[in-house]
């Protein structure tokens, strides 16, 4: 295992992700960030240099035990051999710790049942549609007059929390709080301030924890922000791309109407979890 350090192997790597695209991309985005400042504080370990069979980007430091929101990894292989191996490696992957890994790959979801069966770790896979390649540039609808554009700070992180799905927790909030310090953030205010719809961006470059207070669905208030936040990431040489959760039909369409195509297969989400086992009777 090897982590790339040297911002002439990170270019490199960024060059050869781009030709994987779009299997690549969580990793890609992921990569990006790196090389435009690291917001995130990422790295990105391979199985070996040049000529790679896996990459794993994941957060730097120590790992927190119990903290699978901070502890979030994605992953891209050529090979599913190496990309198990890279996983193996001591030093990888803090295996006595909650965490996630996600990829569009189905490796990512076999191989992480196979080595958790091995090491007694709890593996709870979530499937969900795989995230579309880049947008088009079709150009937004004008917004009401009684809505502008803004973005989120981490005063609005209990709002936030309180209508994600997968918030509720310390964790959580922590980890909606970071984002909006480090990534952009579109939303869509009331003339009071109000935050009516937003959509997140996270460490791997994807569109994450977008919403629409049920009061004000059937507006076309996420068509108008989904469409500026592709814009935007375009323009800054990202990815405009997004997970939306199989029973999401709406968000789905919409996507779709806005330029964004499906990909085949599932992107693969899987969460490590020893605690599981530990507090099995």
């Amino acid at each position: 295992m090897l982590i790339l350090r040297c911002p002439a192997r990170l270019q490199r790597l960024e060059d050869a992700l781009r030709r994987s695209l779009p299997r690549a991309l969580p990793v890609y985005g992921a990569v990006l960030n790196i090389n435009r400042g690291n917001p995130g504080d990422f790295e990105v370990a391979v199985d070996a240099w040049p000529d790679f069979g896996a990459v794993l980007a994941r957060r730097s430091g120590e790992a927190p035990v119990d903290d699978s929101y901070w502890n979030l990894q994605a992953a891209f292989y050529r090979d599913v051999g190496a990309y198990r191996a890279l996983l193996e490696t001591p030093g990888c992957l803090r295996w006595d710790a909650a965490f996630h890994i996600f990829g569009l790959q189905d490796g990512v979801a076999t191989v992480s049942q196979d080595i958790a069966a091995a090491k007694g770790v709890e593996p709870c896979p979530i499937s969900v549609p795989p995230p579309p390649p880049p947008t088009s540039r079709r150009s937004p609808r004008r917004l009401d007059p009684d809505v502008r554009l803004g973005t989120l700070s981490r005063a609005h992180v209990e709002l936030l929390d309180s209508t994600w799905a997968y918030g509720g927790n310390a964790w959580s909030r922590r980890y909606l709080g970071e984002l909006l310090e480090r990534f952009p953030s579109l939303c869509l205010l009331s003339r009071a301030g109000e935050p009516l719809c937003w959509v997140l961006t996270d460490g791997f470059a994807a569109g994450a924890h977008g919403f629409t207070l049920p009061s004000q669905r059937r507006r076309g208030l996420m068509r108008v922000l989904t469409a500026l936040a592709a814009r935007r990431a375009l323009a800054r040489g990202f990815p405009a791309y997004g997970h939306t959760a199989t029973g999401n039909g709406a968000m789905q369409r919409l996507q779709e109407a806005l330029g964004h195509r499906r990909l085949p297969g599932l992107c693969r989400f899987v969460l490590h979890n020893p605690a599981l086992a530990r507090a099995a009777p």
